[in-house]
């Protein structure tokens, strides 16, 4: 049996990536999505397993002493970390896997599984991504400028990953990423010269 792909997904807070990952998985039933263990507290929203595995801070550093995640960081005070139980017995299934997780996640599932296929999503403009992180009635507004101040650093290592798609036109977005699953997505490396523009606005000058 062929063995799975693992789709490695990544962007800065409020970039839209989990609108995103949910329409993908909505039009291609056949993905598996990993649920992520975390430490931060459950939103009225979210659901155990569902959204993710929510776990006490003593249960997460002892899935991660005896070697349960694939992956795992701090971000924003919170612990996060990908069973690498899961992700390995869906793989040898022949099944296509979803990771949702950040940048330094990222890092440490391409050294554990360099052909793990990588993508990373930018927000379409720093205004825009102030907008949508201001939407989140969850997070206070000390949260919000913190974020904001951390996106820019986070965005800085798109080139890492294998693909960057850009968040603007929602329905064109889960398109591209449809066709980066499907190995159809060539036009959008993440070298692309047309990114230009976009990151000399979202990053901070050197």
């Amino acid at each position: 049996m062929k063995r799975g792909t693992l789709f490695v997904i990544a962007a800065p807070s409020g970039a839209g990536k989990t609108s995103l990952v949910k329409a993908l998985l909505a039009s291609e039933p056949s993905l598996r999505l990993s649920v992520s263990h975390t430490t931060r507290k459950r939103r009225p929203t979210e659901e155990q397993a569902r959204e993710y595995h929510f776990v006490s801070v003593p249960e997460f550093e002892r899935l991660s002493s005896a070697g349960d995640f694939l992956e795992h960081a701090r971000v924003f005070d919170n612990l996060y970390g990908t069973s690498r139980a899961f992700v390995e017995e869906q793989l040898s299934k022949g099944a296509n896997v979803v990771l949702e997780i950040d940048w330094q996640g990222a890092q440490q599932v391409r050294r554990a599984m360099p052909d793990c296929v990588s993508i990373f999503i930018l927000p379409p403009s720093r205004r825009a991504l102030a907008e949508r992180l201001a939407r989140r009635a969850t997070d206070t507004p000390e949260v919000i400028a913190r974020r904001l101040a951390e996106a820019a650093a986070d965005m800085s290592h798109y080139r890492e990953f294998d693909y960057v798609l850009v968040n603007d036109d929602f329905a064109r977005a889960t398109e591209d990423l449809r066709r980066i699953i499907a190995g159809r997505g060539a036009d959008l490396a993440s070298d692309r010269p047309q990114l230009a523009a976009l990151l000399a606005e979202l990053l901070p000058a050197p």
